[in-house]
């Protein structure tokens, strides 16, 4: 597979999910760079701006082994990554497999969850691997998860720590849609009773194999010298800005270069630019800074910050 094959396929992938969700082009394109680059996503927005339903839609297209979690406060981590059952007629334990035994997981309102829940999916995203009872269990090399949360501001919520965050490739914003979008969404799903994915009749354009040769042409794309040197300054500037407490760690240097790799497939290069880390600068950085005190006194946002980092830091011509 070449990277134009790559960019063929995202795009039928981009029209099945176009068949039940309207807009959220910004959405599907981050999660098919998440995909390539072999990462995971976190997509943060309030209720009914069709999270779930995009997750569900874009593992149809993919036509992987979909599993859901959805994440509730009494929710045990057993309940995640399954348990040893003592089986009394032959006198052994017997693996019960959980949820997350599957190619694209999604993580429903993780962040609805104590910490000792979320800590589950550690392993799973960093090793695509699960332990318990001392065994190590392989998801597969096609593991992902799309993690979906509200916003912090919404009761009933417990924030995600550090690390767990810093495991997502990309943390995308949903937005609401714009007027033309909402109007098709009341005409498109309007009707008498709730539609179902199923009677949008959206075909698998990909299958494990299509997806691993995809994975082995993004990472054979292109990174010249300059651009990682690029990489480097910006997410070393993360860590020396006054309005940062905690700036970027190692790991998001190098997902990052991931993410800029599947980018520049999905147009169908095989080389990385510097505009397209200039794109993915604030989806790849923002869950992994801390404002500092006084920059959250003046009111700033992340976002704002990682952006203006970007104009300062120059990229090679």
């Amino acid at each position: 597979m070449n990277v134009d094959e790559v960019k063929a396929a995202a795009g039928r992938i981009r029209a099945e999910v176009g068949k039940a969700i309207t807009g959220q082009t910004d959405t599907v394109d981050l999660m098919l760079t998440a995909l390539f680059a072999g990462g995971h996503i976190l997509l943060e927005g309030p209720p009914g701006t069709a999270k779930t339903m995009i997750a569900r839609c874009f593992a149809q297209a993919l036509g992987v082994a979909y599993g859901r979690i959805q994440f509730t406060p009494d929710l045990m981590p057993g309940d995640i990554v399954g348990s040893n059952i003592y089986n009394f007629q032959t006198g052994q334990f017997t693996l019960t497999r959980g949820p997350i035994f599957c190619d694209l997981l999604l993580a429903d309102e993780i962040n609805r969850t104590p910490p000792k829940t979320q800590a589950a999916l550690l392993e799973a995203m960093q090793e695509n691997a699960v332990t318990f009872d001392g065994t190590t269990h392989s998801l597969g090399t096609n593991f992902m998860v799309v993690a979906t949360q509200n916003p912090i501001e919404h009761q009933g919520v417990y924030p995600l720590p550090e690390a767990q965050l810093d495991r997502f490739l990309l943390k995308h914003k949903v937005s609401y849609p714009s007027v033309e979008e909402e109007r098709a969404i009341i005409v498109h799903h309007g009707g008498a009773g709730a539609r179902k994915i199923e009677d949008f009749h959206i075909e698998a354009q990909l299958d494990g194999e299509a997806l691993q040769a995809a994975l082995a042409t993004v990472s054979s794309v292109t990174l010249v010298d300059e651009v990682v040197d690029y990489i480097a300054r910006l997410v070393r500037a993360t860590r020396d800005s006054a309005e940062l407490e905690v700036g970027a760690s190692p790991r998001a240097g190098v997902m990052l270069a991931r993410a800029a790799r599947a980018r520049a497939a999905l147009d169908g290069r095989a080389y990385v630019i510097p505009d397209d880390v200039k794109t993915l600068a604030v989806p790849a950085l923002r869950h992994r800074v801390v404002l500092s005190p006084a920059a959250q006194i003046d009111g700033r946002e992340i976002e704002q910050i990682v952006a203006d980092l970007v104009d300062r830091t120059e990229a090679p011509r």
